[in-house]
């Protein structure tokens, strides 16, 4: 394994254990009973962990510093809202489904624009 991708592999699994750790605080859903639900669903194996996702969407050509991460479900659905910082300055948002880590939408805007 090449130093860069041993680094990257790291740098996502001490994010998704971070996540982990902080009890899902850095998960923003509507209320409590919504974070109790996502919470049993990724204990219960029905979703996969960030770190996981973050590995697929890299190997699939997304890449970039993880800006802001939501776990949300939408039309009966757990999805995962990733913001990401791109090469140039690029922000981009993704919605991926946290069932099977498909990258279902990606938004795409320049720093610079307002």
């Amino acid at each position: 394994m090449n130093t860069m991708r041993f680094f990257l592999l790291r740098r996502l699994a001490l994010a998704g254990l971070l996540l982990a750790a902080l009890g899902g605080s850095g998960v923003l859903l509507a209320g409590d009973d919504d974070h109790e639900r996502a919470r049993q669903a990724l204990t219960s194996g029905q979703v996969l962990p960030l770190a996981e996702v973050l590995a697929r969407m890299q190997q699939e050509g997304f890449s970039g510093q993880v800006l802001k991460v939501e776990f949300e479900r939408e039309h009966g659905r757990f999805i995962y809202e990733i913001r990401l910082l791109q090469a140039e300055g690029r922000v981009a948002k993704l919605v991926v489904d946290a069932v099977d880590g498909r990258v279902l939408k990606v938004k795409r805007k320049d720093r610079d624009r307002h």
